[in-house]
């Protein structure tokens, strides 16, 4: 089985991805998670991220692209990619050539103030960076770091980001829906309502 999870910040992606990744044995494929591991390690393509990193700019379209093709097994859940149509028709490009079809595109549906609420409140480990819930109490449950806040989880910072959402990622449920690959999942409610809503949906997929 081979997935893309799309949804705006905050619609839980990571932590849906997770569980569908452990539940149907697929490869969670993290786009953040690749871009550290590659800087930190120093490869060619982790430092040349690094340089527009540094430089306040994205990382380039096709850098991450290079970067995902390098690590895709056959049977993949896609996390924080695509996020652009850029990469979407990259992403496209490199299945047709591994002779491989994508299965679904799950879209999270959620709403924009459900969404301010959400990343205002969360905590996220200043170690590790895994992100955590309102109400988490310290410490990290991964790693033992120390909980705190994201300087940009605050509304207006937020809103920003999901104009950068609307303008860039959006797109990409249209590119599905011409493919017939987008699924429609709500996504409010606790995690395991959201989590048996995407189970129900890929079975009927």
């Amino acid at each position: 089985m081979r997935l893309v999870l799309l949804g705006p910040p905050g619609s839980g992606k990571g932590t849906q991805a997770v569980r569908l990744a452990q539940a149907f044995g697929l490869q969670h494929v993290a786009t953040g998670d690749i871009l550290r591991d590659e800087v930190a390690r120093q490869t060619d393509l982790g430092i040349k991220a690094k340089a527009f990193m540094d430089a306040g700019q994205l990382v380039p379209d096709q850098l991450v692209s290079d970067m995902i093709a390098g690590r895709l097994q056959a049977d993949f859940i896609l996390d924080g990619y695509p996020r652009s149509l850029p990469q979407a028709e990259s992403l496209t490009h490199l299945l047709k050539q591994k002779g491989w079809t994508l299965d679904a595109a799950l879209n999270l549906q959620v709403p924009e103030d459900e969404i301010v609420a959400r990343l205002s409140g969360r905590l996220v480990c200043l170690q590790c960076k895994t992100v955590f819930p309102a109400g988490t109490e310290s410490p990290c449950q991964k790693c033992g770091g120390k909980l705190g806040k994201r300087a940009d989880d605050n509304a207006n910072v937020i809103r920003e980001r999901l104009n950068v959402y609307h303008n860039t990622t959006k797109p990409l449920e249209n590119y599905y829906q011409k493919l017939g690959l987008l699924r429609e999942v709500p996504a409010v409610g606790s995690p395991d309502e959201i989590f048996k809503r995407l189970c129900a949906t890929l079975k009927r997929a």
